[in-house]
């Protein structure tokens, strides 16, 4: 899968399935931009990339956004890919209406807001390249919460697969694709940032397969949708949960 001349822009690729995907896609000849708020992270990440642009961003700030599509466009002149990644978690309880409020309007600025955003930032570009994007999303969307306090990070992602596929349909006239991507539990530093009381011995048994996924392997998924193989898919929503689902089920 080549994607040589192509321009894509990673959000949330300071860790993770960012990073991941950021360096894979490098790797695989493109040309890179790195979205996140943690500068010494991008940094490091960045040095495992090709000369890319690396840009210190929040999404939840509508400059930000703005920012980003600006100076992609600026350094490369076009865009090809847009990977919507950015995301968090923040505790609330149900119960206590301040806490979870506070825990709402965190998630959903992030999660929702911020991607819907940059998605219609970039879309007057990617029909230029007849481009497509792929939204992270999550198996959370799909099930009730695993963890107390977690029921806003869950109705965000509903909104990410909902927003997809509507998107899709939207934009399919202007030959853009838009795809959602559902990881299960991945290997990375989500449940520390989420101050989750739990750790991945726990979580795998959670899984029908009885295994975590590593983060390159979503990257290799993200990848392949992105790809020209995954040419003739839109509006589809790609679970890779090592079947978390279908255990719960």
């Amino acid at each position: 899968m080549g994607f040589k001349n192509k321009v894509v822009i990673v959000t949330g690729a300071s860790s993770g399935i960012g990073a991941s995907t950021a360096i894979a896609f490098s790797a695989a000849g493109a040309e890179v931009v790195m979205v996140g708020r943690n500068e010494a992270k991008l940094k490091s990440v960045a040095a495992k990339c090709k000369n890319p642009l690396v840009l210190i961003a929040d999404m939840r700030k509508d400059d930000d956004v703005k920012r980003i599509m600006d100076q992609t466009i600026k350094k490369f002149g076009r865009l090809d890919i847009l990977i919507n990644n950015a995301g968090l978690s923040s505790t609330g309880d149900i119960m206590d209406s301040e806490s979870m409020m506070k825990s709402y309007d965190i998630i959903m600025d992030t999660n929702v807001r911020g991607l819907v955003h940059m998605t219609s930032v970039a879309s007057p570009h990617l029909a230029k390249t007849k481009g497509n994007i792929v939204n992270i999303s999550s198996v959370a969307a799909l099930i009730t919460p695993t963890f107390k306090g977690t029921i806003n990070y869950y109705v965000s992602k509903a909104a990410v697969n909902h927003f997809t596929a509507c998107a899709a349909a939207e934009l399919a006239p202007h030959g853009i694709r838009v795809n959602t991507i559902s990881p299960g539990p991945v290997r990375t530093d989500f449940i520390a940032n989420a101050k989750l009381d739990a750790d991945y011995d726990y979580i795998k048994t959670k899984n029908a397969l009885n295994r975590i996924t590593e983060p390159e392997e979503i990257a290799d998924l993200i990848l392949f949708v992105a790809s020209d193989k995954g040419k003739g898919v839109t509006g589809s929503n790609f679970l890779s949960d090592n079947g978390m689902l279908v255990k719960r089920s």
